[in-house]
């Protein structure tokens, strides 16, 4: 059996995730779709399209669709989800996790990874975070769960840009980019979105381009933020009022921060395995994503590496193609990083 993709659909409360989940089920995509829904609150997406109302934990819908709710936890739903696929009793192509907007996506990521059985049945997709245009500013400044969903996301869907002036959203993109500059972003109207923006993104696939935006990396070079780093400890609870107003300055407050490595000089790659290797086992809970595309000393070929908190892997890419020039391209993503430590770390493990 080919592994079964799924997709972790993240965003804060009110973002409108419901709302594009039941427009991706109800659209005419000819997919049969498992809905895992990890919800605390009332609202249920069952209610207005399901056949029938029933106790039973996995309700088959009129389409084909399939939804469940966690009641133990996800490792066992997709487990069980699978086991049902296996014996015939539930045919479904493809798995998406609708979270609580409370959550963290960094451990649901991590499920896929440390189960051996979850690892050898499903392929994590991606991740992918709607952000609520009109409360985005507030909620950042204030929760780091609002943070941490865009710091993990592949794909960004900002809802509600109908209710904000065009220089709060352009304020907000900014911002966003800061924070991750390798999702794409896009607006979405009432979850009006195409089933081709979100599925089979392949952002978690490390075969997949790293896509940084060229505009990120202008403005770093342009002037650099590093003094705006350490003015804000972990203990600082960005009371959101501060900042209304200052969209454009939103980003240097924010503990989510990314930055990128790039130089076109050969890693060496004992050296470079023992840095990162000792980087992740002190900051690997505040790193949420990293990913990189390394030119490595001793390989024609490309080493596409990545990672989610403490778990890193890589992989052979393809061949350097002839005429191209080699270099290496890293994106850290992560809470209160040390920057400094890091660049200064990666230069040193050059040839």
């Amino acid at each position: 059996m080919s592994l079964i993709p799924a997709t972790i659909l993240t965003g804060f409360l009110g973002s409108g995730k419901t709302t594009l989940l039941k427009r991706v089920l109800q659209e005419a995509h000819g997919q049969k779709i498992a809905v895992i829904e990890n919800e605390f609150g009332e609202e249920n997406i069952d209610s207005d399209i399901l056949v029938t109302e029933t106790k039973e934990q996995i309700i088959q819908m009129s389409n084909g669709c399939i939804c469940c709710t966690i009641r133990e936890d996800l490792r066992t739903t997709l487990q069980d989800l699978a086991a049902k696929k296996r014996s015939g009793q539930l045919d479904f192509e493809r798995v998406v996790i609708e979270t609580t907007g409370l959550a963290d996506p960094g451990p649901v990521a991590q499920t896929f990874f440390m189960d051996d059985e979850i690892a050898e049945t499903y392929l994590l997709d991606s991740i992918i975070t709607l952000v609520d245009a009109k409360h985005a500013a507030q909620q950042l400044n204030d929760r780091q769960e609002a943070r941490r969903q865009v710091g993990f996301a592949d794909q960004i869907f900002i809802s509600k840009t109908d209710l904000v002036a065009k220089d709060e959203a352009d304020a907000l993109i900014h911002r966003l980019k800061h924070m991750n500059p390798r999702a794409p972003y896009k607006a979405v109207h009432f979850g009006d979105v195409q089933i081709k923006d979100v599925f089979d993104l392949r952002g978690f696939n490390l075969n997949a381009k790293l896509d940084i935006d060229p505009d990120f990396l202008k403005e770093e070079d342009a002037h650099d933020h590093d003094h705006h780093d350490h003015e804000h400890g972990e203990h600082c609870d960005h009371p959101s009022h501060a900042h209304e107003g200052h969209g454009h300055h939103h980003h240097h407050d924010d503990d989510v921060k990314s930055f990128v490595f790039k130089s076109d000089r050969a890693f060496d790659a004992a050296k470079l395995e023992d840095f990162l290797g000792a980087i992740v086992n002190i900051y690997g809970p505040r790193m949420l994503r990293y990913k990189g595309v390394l030119f490595m000393k001793g390989t024609e070929r490309k080493v596409i590496f990545q990672g989610v908190h403490q778990l890193m892997g890589s992989d052979l890419g393809p061949a350097w193609a002839e005429g191209e020039a080699r270099g290496s391209k890293m994106v850290f993503i992560g809470i209160d990083l040390p920057k400094d430590i890091l660049l200064q770390g990666l230069e040193q493990c050059l040839v």
